[in-house]
């Protein structure tokens, strides 16, 4: 049997750390200490129960930084899994495992295109930095967030940050993204008044008080996106009310709503546009925000052309550039006026039962990595 690549070893030691969101299970010590190794100043940097790092090479110039999480989603029912989730195995060319795809694969090429370029080219100009949390898949409130603001309270400034989140469609490279839309959150609270069914008259029904503002909501065309974005959509995932009874006009209706949203919205225009129509359906409400984050689009300049060669320079393919996809660790980054991309592997399995990534997919992933290094810091 071939013995696997530095990469696909680093990627099963990862992996084989049950490391779901917040506990990070020692995989940021194991890079760390990787990092230290190959001249990297490391600091570790702990918010609540989150661990996060930060690591640096170089002594000054352009920095450009690579970015991802430890943290992986809860594995399910392991009985569904083919393998044990956190036993890393190599089946038919592909690497099993949580995390394989979303992102412990993508780390593993990092760190392995930063240590062979880092002893290639010793003294490049610019510096190369690591920005590593466990709380990518949770709240993310203790990871990248804290970090940046860290890092800015310390005068760094992030020239250009490349993400490993798994961004690929059929094969590695294929799709980069460039931005990704804005996320905003809702709990809405719809009161009416508890009573017999046999009664309406003497209660008040939350549910058909809200259900033609909700179907209003539905048909909605909040705007119509852009040539980067697709518009604006509603959702709602949950509705919740009634006490079990079937003779029981329940006393509130409980609604999570959720816009990802374009740059041709903003978070306040949809909350005042959200509240008008509430308010002009008469209902009586209470509502919770929770804004996750802006939309960002990183426009061509120097990491996007330095991304688009080194793709092309090992696959010999042309990629495409998405902003499609939920939100990513890139909003906390983008704000500071940092070029960001995301560039990883297939996102096919990514969160499912048997998550898998292309042994020979992470392989090139890791050319490009270096190309990227090589394009940008040499």
């Amino acid at each position: 049997m071939t013995q696997p690549t530095p990469t696909i070893q680093l990627a099963c030691e990862l992996i084989e750390r049950a490391s779901v969101t917040p506990d990070d299970a020692g995989c940021q010590q194991l890079m760390g200490d990787r990092l230290a190794s190959a001249g990297f100043n490391v600091q570790a940097l702990r918010y609540g129960e989150v661990d996060n790092f930060w690591a640096v090479h170089g002594d000054g110039g352009p920095l450009l930084v690579f970015a991802g999480h430890t943290d992986v989603v809860p594995a399910g029912n392991t009985d569904d899994w083919e393998y044990p989730p956190f036993t890393a195995k190599i089946v038919n060319g592909e690497l099993r495992g949580r995390g394989a795809a979303d992102m412990k694969g993508s780390l593993a090429a990092m760190l392995v295109a930063a240590e062979t370029f880092v002893a290639a080219n010793p003294d490049h100009p610019g510096r190369l930095a690591f920005l590593i949390t466990s709380d990518e898949e949770g709240v993310a409130v203790n990871g990248t967030v804290k970090v940046v603001e860290h890092l800015q309270k310390q005068g760094e400034k992030i020239d250009w940050c490349v993400v490993g989140e798994p961004s690929s469609t059929e094969a590695v490279g294929d799709v980069v993204k460039i931005g990704r839309r804005g996320s905003l959150g809702f709990k809405l609270l719809v009161k009416g008044i508890q009573g017999h069914v046999a009664y309406p008259q003497l209660a008040r029904n939350p549910i058909l008080q809200a259900a033609p503002a909700l179907a209003e909501l539905a048909e909605i065309v909040w705007d119509n996106g852009n040539q980067h974005f697709p518009p604006t959509s509603f959702q709602v995932p949950n509705i919740t009310a009634g006490t079990g009874a079937t003779n029981v006009i329940p006393a509130s209706l409980e609604v999570i709503g959720n816009f990802r949203y374009c740059t041709e919205s903003s978070a306040e225009t949809l909350q005042q546009r959200l509240l008008q129509l509430l308010d002009r359906h008469g209902l009586d409400y209470e509502i919770r925000w929770q804004h996750s984050g802006k939309p960002f689009l990183t426009k061509p300049g120097k990491l996007i052309a330095a991304v688009q060669q080194a793709i092309n320079a090992v696959s010999g393919q042309d990629c495409a550039l998405s902003t499609a996809g939920g939100t990513s660790d890139g909003r906390f980054i983008a704000p500071t006026g940092a070029e960001v991309v995301e560039l990883g592997p297939a996102n096919a399995t990514i969160h499912q039962v048997d998550e898998r990534s292309s042994v020979a997919g992470l392989n090139q992933l890791t050319q490009m990595y270096q190309k990227i290094l090589e394009n940008l810091l040499r």
